[in-house]
């Protein structure tokens, strides 16, 4: 469908084709060429950790901190349902099983009390997504949960860089956090992601991981005539230099960029909850939202579908983000999850509904959006 208004476009300056063209106009490294360090270094640097790995996906990045931290068959992973369906496939693609546990109603995070009733012997790690552009808001009650039962806490940070709780980074809870440049987040390359960490025993094992098991040290594939030795086996999950030249150059503008998008979300929360069916996003002192997406939330299914309905014929994108993983075909038949298994997680996801939300989401368009919310309401 042609839309008036997407649900998201990509922000971009001529600096940003500069950066991809200079790569291209080398003539080489358009594989591990020095945009890829340079890039891991100022992401470590902004988020506040020792090390960042680059990877071709925020997928792929999640994949490797799982095989890094030597998680597979017989393990079993904390997730939420209600994320992308990335959080939960990474770990059915190292021989573990996920764990569903409910979310909380003010950020989307995991529920610390649910997560308690969810751990067993099995338990090796909690993922906690951070939503939208939000920090899970109970973050640091499943840091304690996490070291009382000697597990692992990994950030899904996929849509929430620059994101903050109490002025600490999302990223730098756990022991380890992944980000995701795929097309629609605050930051893009089209496709990217990055972990972050401390250890620099796993930074060293995802390294191997990424790149074919290959022991590099000082040399680098492309740029030795040496052998080199490959210790394990591994994966293709490299960033190419073209796309960590297009990230390091919106990397440039994330401060920008995150004012942008808040300021939009400042008028939609404005105009938004003056309707009292509405729940606009929770705003308080603590929680620095960067507002990957803009989700609303009604009283129900039915006055939600009756607005999407409305908002399609007025040419205005929205989707549901998201609806519960383990209520996916794939889930129920392998793992028998089953409706009703996580009701208030059921129930959250019948209300959700994303608006479009972009730096260069203009005021008229913006006033477009809610009038036609408005009068539906009315």
């Amino acid at each position: 469908m042609n839309w008036r208004i997407p649900l998201f476009k990509m922000y971009w300056d001529d600096q940003d084709v500069k950066a991809v063209t200079d790569v291209i106009r080398r003539g080489n490294y358009w594989s591990m060429g020095p945009e890829i360090k340079e890039l891991e270094e100022k992401i470590a640097q902004y988020i506040g950790k020792k090390y960042a790995i680059s990877c071709n996906s925020g997928t792929s990045a999640l994949h490797a901190i799982l095989l890094a931290h030597d998680i597979g068959q017989g393990d079993e992973i904390i997730v939420p349902s209600f994320t992308f369906i990335a959080t939960a496939n990474t770990v059915v693609l190292t021989g573990a099983k996920p764990v569903f546990a409910e979310i909380e109603e003010q950020t989307y995070g995991l529920d610390p009390e649910d997560i308690k009733k969810k751990i067993s012997k099995r338990t090796k790690a909690i993922i906690p997504v951070h939503y939208g552009g939000a920090p899970c808001k109970n973050i640091k009650v499943l840091r304690e949960i996490a070291n009382d039962h000697n597990l692992l806490l990994i950030e899904d940070a996929a849509e929430s860089l620059g994101a903050k709780l109490k002025n600490k980074m999302v990223g730098t809870f756990g022991d380890a956090a992944m980000f995701s440049f795929c097309q629609n987040k605050v930051i893009t390359a089209g496709e990217g992601g990055i972990i972050v960490t401390d250890s620099k025993e796993i930074y060293q094992k995802i390294k191997l991981i990424r790149s074919h098991g290959r022991l590099e040290n000082n040399e680098e594939y492309f740029s030795t005539t040496r052998e080199l030795d490959y210790i394990q086996v591994g994966y293709n999950y490299r960033i190419s230099s073209l796309s960590a030249a297009l990230v390091l150059s919106q990397f440039e503008k994330i401060d920008k960029i995150i004012k942008m998008r808040r300021e939009k979300a400042k008028y939609f929360n404005k105009q938004l909850s003056k309707i009292k069916k509405i729940l606009t996003p929770i705003e308080s002192k603590d929680i620095f939202n960067v507002y990957q997406m803009y989700t609303i939330r009604f009283e129900d299914r039915k006055i939600r579908e009756k607005m999407r309905q409305k908002l399609t014929k007025a040419g205005i994108m929205t989707k549901v983000y998201f609806e519960p993983i383990h209520l996916k075909t794939f889930y129920r038949k392998e793992f028998n999850y089953k409706q009703g298994n996580l009701p208030k997680t059921e129930e959250l996801a019948e209300k959700v509904l994303t608006l479009p939300l972009y730096p260069t989401l203009t005021n008229n368009e913006m006033e477009y959006i809610t009038d036609n919310i408005k009068k539906y309401h009315r």
